[in-house]
Order: structure tokens, then C-alpha cells, then sequence
């Protein structure tokens, strides 16, 4: 696990001083050598930096490579990326000049309804292994928004993720506001955020608003109720001027009734939010149905009408097979077996 600190010490002992380290840096987030720069920055750094320029960008380009490219019919990119030590994970370029990186190889939230989950948390990734997938994406497109969203849960590694934030909020331009920091619930992330130089975007996986089937569905995270989620996130949006973006996999017979859409408006109604249906995306091994699209389409239109804000989006590059951890576990040819969560009766 490397992290920014530990290049930005790594140059220093060469003889780096803070100015270059961050010109250094600047470079390296615009996916250029490290002594790319307006002033022929090579000429100006430290003889023993100079000297090392070969090994150094050699070093940062270990951190991710992309091992498999899959373009998506939406403009998307799903990028299976091996990172130093062999291990995997994914990111997803997306439509509109975004990325959606990983945070973490496996994850230990164990969703039922994702395939990253069953693998579990096999480690964290640093600081500069988060960046570096950013960096990999600038290499082949304009970036512009970066979701920590894909594999692994950033409240998990929140170090890590902190540190990729502030470097991407300062030496990578990225506007704060498209810093998206999305978690399942957890109270160090409403307590660690406002307190950062650079402050996400928060987006909150809420799913259900019924608690015991919230536990089932993420059986893993903290045991906070949906309501006390809603209340720490709406703090959190009033004070950054973000609103929160919701997000809800409808599940077929899961979560996708009337009395759900009812109980979303009694939550979010009148809050600095907007909530993201999203299609579940058909994972193998996985006995859950995405609902027909007329049915999702109808259940946006009904919490539109009612006050809440909501979109009806598709989770990016289905069309190839790569719901997250999916290619990762094709590469590592990953048993799937199956598994369904019981929904509740209405009201319980």
C-alpha cells in the first residue's frame, strides 16, 4: 500500500523542496512525466532528482495499469486495473468527462446484491493507488468529476481516501463540489469530512427505508436507521451547499413497492437531496430481477410528483457484462454461488 506521502518523502530526500514536489505532483495528476511542466521544470530540479526521473516515473506508473479495457455502448469504460503487487481492482470512466475509482481491493461491506462483496476485504488501497486510477483515466480522456464508488467502501479506508481527496482537490483541479464521496452510513464520515481542506459531495447508499431489510441487504454496515442516516447527511449537505445524492438499486419485489416510494418522500421531502434509481445491474449467481424499465420509470415519475427529486439512471457499461467486481472476478475466475434475500413483509 503506497501512499502520496510516501512519494512526497521519497523526492524529498532526494533533494526535492516543496515547491517541486508540488510541481511534481501537479504533473503526475495530469497524467505527464514528473518533470513535465511550463518552465522545462527538469532543469530546475535537484541533480539527484534528475538522476532518478526514470526510476521515479516507472515507480508511478506501477501503482495501476489497466490489464483489460471493455467500452460500453454509453460512452462509459470499464478498466480492470492491476495494481504493483498483482492485486485487482476496477474503475469506470464514465460519460461526461468522470471516473468512478475503487478504494479498496474486495470490500467488507458484503452487499447481497453486489458482486464485490463476496469477495470480502482482501486489503486497502493508498493513497496514491486511489489517485493513480484517476491519473490512468486522464491518459485516455478529460476528467473533470471523480466518484469514489467502485470497489470497496471509502469510510472503511478513510485515510486513504482523504488524502487522494485533498491532492485531487488542489495539485489535480478538480472542482470540490465533483468530488463525490459515496458510503453506505457511517458516523466517522460525518464527523471526518467538514473537517478536510477540500469537502465532497456526499452520496449516501440508502436502498431501503426499512431497517431490518436495510441489515439484510447490507449486512455489514453500521446499525444506523435510515432516518438517522437522512439527518446526519442533511447536516452535512446545509453546511458544503452539496446536496446529497441517494442511492437505491431497485430490486424486483425487494424494494421497488409503493409503500417504499411512500416512505422515500417521507424522508427526503423538503431536504437538500436528490435520490438515484438505479436498475439493478444482473450479476451471476445472483437470483434478483431488475424491474421492467416502464416499472422504474413509473416509480421516478411518482417521487418527482411528490416532492423528491429523482432520476432514473443506469449503473454504467451493463451492456458488457460489468456490474462492479464482475470483471475482476472473471479475471480471477471467482465461483459464484447463489443467493437471495427474503424481503420483508410490507411495514416491517
Amino acid at each position: 500500500m503506497i501512499r502520496i506521502d510516501d512519494l512526497c518523502r521519497q523526492w524529498q530526500s532526494l533533494g526535492a523542496r516543496p515547491g517541486h514536489v508540488g510541481r511534481m505532483l501537479r504533473a503526475w495528476m495530469r497524467a505527464q512525466p514528473l518533470e513535465a511542466g511550463p518552465r522545462q521544470t527538469q532543469n530546475t530540479l535537484p541533480a539527484a532528482v534528475r538522476e532518478a526521473l526514470p526510476a521515479l516515473n516507472a515507480e508511478v506508473a506501477r501503482l495501476a495499469r489497466v490489464d483489460s479495457e471493455h467500452p460500453g455502448a454509453d460512452g462509459s469504460a470499464r478498466l480492470l486495473v492491476s495494481l504493483a503487487d498483482g492485486q485487482m481492482v476496477e474503475s469506470v470512466l464514465l460519460p461526461r468527462e468522470g471516473v468512478c475509482v475503487s478504494t479498496q481491493v474486495g470490500c467488507a461491506v458484503g452487499c447481497t446484491f453486489c458482486m464485490t462483496g463476496k469477495s470480502g476485504l482482501l486489503r486497502q488501497l493508498g493513497s496514491a493507488e486511489i489517485a493513480a486510477q484517476v491519473v490512468l483515466a486522464r491518459a485516455r480522456r478529460p476528467v473533470k468529476k471523480v466518484v469514489f464508488m467502485g470497489m470497496g467502501e471509502p469510510a472503511h479506508n478513510l485515510d486513504n481516501v482523504m488524502e487522494a481527496i485533498e491532492l485531487l482537490g488542489t495539485a489535480g483541479g478538480i472542482g470540490h463540489k465533483n468530488l463525490v464521496f459515496s458510503t453506505v452510513g457511517d458516523r466517522r464520515v460525518f464527523e471526518r469530512l467538514p473537517q478536510g481542506p477540500v469537502k465532497p459531495a456526499l452520496t449516501l447508499s440508502l436502498h431501503t427505508t426499512r431497517h431490518e431489510l436495510r441489515r439484510r441487504l447490507l449486512p455489514n454496515a453500521p446499525d444506523l436507521r435510515p432516518e438517522t442516516l437522512v439527518d446526519l447527511a442533511e447536516t452535512y449537505a446545509r453546511a458544503t451547499g452539496y446536496p446529497v445524492q441517494y442511492q437505491w438499486t431497485l430490486i424486483e419485489g425487494v424494494n421497488d413497492s409503493e409503500a417504499e416510494m411512500d416512505a422515500i418522500v417521507a424522508l427526503l421531502r423538503g431536504k437538500y437531496a436528490m435520490m438515484n434509481l438505479i436498475p439493478f445491474n444482473a450479476v451471476p449467481g445472483l437470483d434478483y430481477q431488475r424491474p421492467a424499465r416502464a416499472r422504474a420509470e413509473a416509480l421516478a415519475r411518482y417521487l418527482h410528483q411528490r416532492g423528491v427529486l429523482a432520476k432514473l439512471r443506469n449503473s454504467a457499461g451493463q451492456d458488457v457484462d460489468g456490474g462492479c467486481g464482475q470483471l475482476r472476478a472473471r479475471a480471477l475466475g471467482a465461483p459464484r454461488g447463489r443467493q437471495r434475500i427474503i424481503p420483508l413483509a410490507p411495514g416491517a
